[in-house]
């Protein structure tokens, strides 16, 4: 699940595992229109962005400003999640499987060296893995990498991991645990890495710059230097791209304002796929949505299809689950629990609830959310239910919300493709629990085939969309606006990565 603005929480699983073999190139990025002809092979690219890092650590709740600037930028996996959504082996150079699927030999790439100058070896691997699982981390992988038993480094450029069960998913994991080097300290304000660039500087409420780090293993970034902006607003970060201050918006997040994008020659527009959803997110253990009956009527209760409508504008998908288009599991389920206010007042009537009830909505204070929960009260009021909005911090819902349980409902993005999974954990923060969901979730990670781990998820999806588990509200768009003088910027953002190292900016 990574969760948008505070992306430490929980993730995601499964994944075809990868094949063909990058650098840093071969992405599927390349936006815009500038490739051809020549560019400026020492520009600076000015990137805006909402999203600032809380700290540089991702295990220590770095955000989804951390990811974004970081993620294969300055750090680096065993392999890479590319922005079209394949896992590429990176600086794993191959590795092998055992027969029954429970030990994978990574064989390390050679010549690698982190920012520091130190040489990349089999403990840094080792060390990063264990940083991932340790009891104080908060990786998004955390949860999803319990399997590993046992971690060997018969020598340096060796990596011998033994896991308790197997993990079709494994590979695609690994593609989120960051190599770091294991002598490394002050990871929150500082880094370490092995991408092909280096942190300059944070200014902490203003920029992160990354300088291109000469020594890097790969081919060498098609910038000198990058500066992330961070911008409180989605005017001022518009304000910013209309005046040149930056080149490019790696996530638009004002639909009324492209139009001044789209009517200029100096500017393109380009809508490519989200993964993230926003969640009516219900606690299924709270009262009284413990009864499926009252949380298929919440979801019946609610237009989806108008609130998108009013909050992006024509952009973005419904999509009736936690699955969007691209997750090789999806199915169009819009029409469960769909919006009907005539089933949900009989729903409710059968849970015993004729006459309705309240419940406190627990609300992130960024947008989209406060202007949801505005909407959703308004909905509900309509069958009877009184929604009460409690505004809280980012810091407040990860402790009051993930980690305490201590709410009813909230509302949440979830940021990560395929995460549908996390409905067959009881123990995650929703709190939904079908002992048959659980039963399909495992099965499918055990899998041997990925057909076989398909047929298998897709029971879980629409299991989880007729219960009702959450009301997933709609499929955000990804909307990158960029100057028409660069290219080969990531169209995807998946998982709010935004690789920079293939952007081309003409003189």
């Amino acid at each position: 699940m990574s969760i948008k603005k505070t992306s430490l929480y929980a993730t995601t699983t499964a994944a075809a595992l990868a094949l063909t073999l990058t650098a840093c190139g071969g992405s599927g990025s390349g936006g815009g229109s500038a490739s051809g002809g020549s560019y400026d092979k020492n520009a600076t690219v000015d990137i805006g962005s909402l999203y600032e890092p809380q700290n540089l650590d991702n295990t220590a709740g770095g955000g989804q400003g951390v990811t974004e600037a970081l993620n294969g930028n300055v750090y680096e996996g065993l392999f890479k999640l590319t922005d079209d959504g394949k896992v590429e082996k990176l600086l794993a150079q191959d590795y092998k499987v055992s027969g029954d699927g429970l030990t994978y030999t990574f064989t390390l790439r050679d010549g690698v060296k982190f920012h520091s100058g130190k040489a990349l070896t089999s403990e840094d691997v080792k060390y990063s893995l264990e940083k991932v699982l340790a009891d104080d981390s908060q990786s998004a992988r955390k949860a999803n990498l319990q399997v590993v038993k046992d971690i060997a480094t018969p020598d340096p450029r060796t990596v011998k991991v033994t896991l308790s069960q197997k993990s079709i998913s494994f590979v695609y994991n690994l593609s989120y645990v960051w190599i770091i080097n294991s002598r490394a300290e002050n990871l929150k304000t500082t880094e370490d890495g092995t991408g092909p660039y280096k942190l300059d500087k944070w200014t902490r409420g203003s920029a992160l710059s990354l300088d291109r780090f000469t020594g890097y293993w790969g081919r060498a970034a098609s910038n000198k230097k990058v500066v992330f902006h961070y911008y409180k607003d989605a005017t001022a970060l518009n304000n910013a791209l209309l005046t040149n201050a930056v080149d490019v918006v790696t996530s638009e997040q004002s639909p009324d304002a492209l139009d001044q994008f789209k009517n200029n020659q100096n500017y393109k527009v380009n809508d490519g796929n989200s993964t993230t959803k926003l969640l009516l997110a219900f606690n299924d253990k709270a009262k009284p949505f413990t009864d499926v009956k009252v949380r298929q009527a919440v979801s019946s209760a609610i237009d989806d299809k108008k609130l998108l409508e009013s909050v992006w504008g024509g952009y973005g998908k419904l999509i009736g689950s936690m699955v969007p288009p691209t997750d090789p599991w999806y199915e169009d389920l819009t029409k469960v629990n769909a919006y009907d206010p005539a089933r949900a007042k009989k729903l409710l009537d059968e849970a015993g609830y004729a006459k309705g009830f309240s419940f406190t909505l627990d609300t992130p204070n960024y947008d989209p959310h406060p202007t949801a929960a505005t909407f959703i009260k308004s909905e509900l009021a309509k069958v009877g239910i009184t929604v009460k909005i409690n505004t809280i911090t980012p810091d407040e819902w990860y402790t009051k919300v993930y980690k305490n349980h201590a709410f009813t409902a909230t509302l949440q993005e979830h940021v990560n493709d395929r995460d549908l999974v996390w409905y067959g954990n009881p123990d995650f923060y929703w709190g939904y629990d079908n002992k048959q969901v659980t039963r399909w979730v495992n099965q499918a990670e055990e899998a041997s085939t990925t057909a076989g781990q398909t047929e298998l998820l897709k029971k879980v999806n629409r299991k989880t969309a007729e219960d009702a588990a959450s009301d997933w509200l709609y499929l955000y768009p990804q909307l990158v606006v960029a100057n028409s003088k660069l290219s080969g910027y990531p169209l995807n953002g998946l998982n709010s990565q935004f690789f920079a190292y293939d952007i081309k900016k003409k003189g």
